[in-house]
């Protein structure tokens, strides 16, 4: 059934685009829950990220998982308090604190890790697409870096 948001075309790509993301998350906490893990998808930016990263500063996170330097603490927080990561002062800098996985976090990975394969080749059929999106997403976010979506639409009011 085709709503009033999907006849909106590109007007309403953040709105359509949250949809999605929403669904992505719903389904992968249910997969997460049918192998026995108590994961959330949110954590999963910064999970994985010191999986790959084993120690960074939080400023160092914010950048690689994309969100804003609040959004990343208040998710840093919620993962400390649950024990899967573990902040200590740098020792070159002791304003900067080092964020990295708890052996409880590593031991979380562990079991992860087989169930993102799946997600993996589950996701890859999804989008494996006429127009694949993993493709169009990289282009668009090319193109933001170039120039933003508010610095678009000024210079065409500009132009009016």
């Amino acid at each position: 059934m085709i709503n009033v948001i999907d006849q909106s075309g590109i007007l309403a790509i953040s709105t359509r685009l949250q949809r999605l993301s929403d669904q992505i998350r719903k389904d992968g906490k249910k997969i997460y829950e049918a192998y026995g893990i108590d994961f959330e998808p949110k954590w999963f930016p910064v999970i994985y990220t010191l999986h790959h990263k084993p120690s960074l500063g939080v400023v160092e996170i914010s950048a690689e998982i994309g969100y804003s330097h609040p959004s990343t603490i208040s998710l840093l927080k919620e993962l400390e308090k649950l024990k899967l990561i573990q902040s200590k002062k740098d020792k070159s800098d002791e304003r900067k604190r080092l964020i990295r996985l708890t052996d409880k976090g590593k031991a979380m990975v562990n079991r992860i890790a087989p169930v993102w394969d799946v997600m993996t080749a589950a996701l890859t059929a999804l989008t494996d697409t006429k127009h694949n999106l993993m493709k169009a997403i990289d282009e668009v976010e090319n193109n933001i870096r170039q120039q933003g979506f508010y610095n678009r639409a000024e210079q065409l009011r500009q132009a009016e």
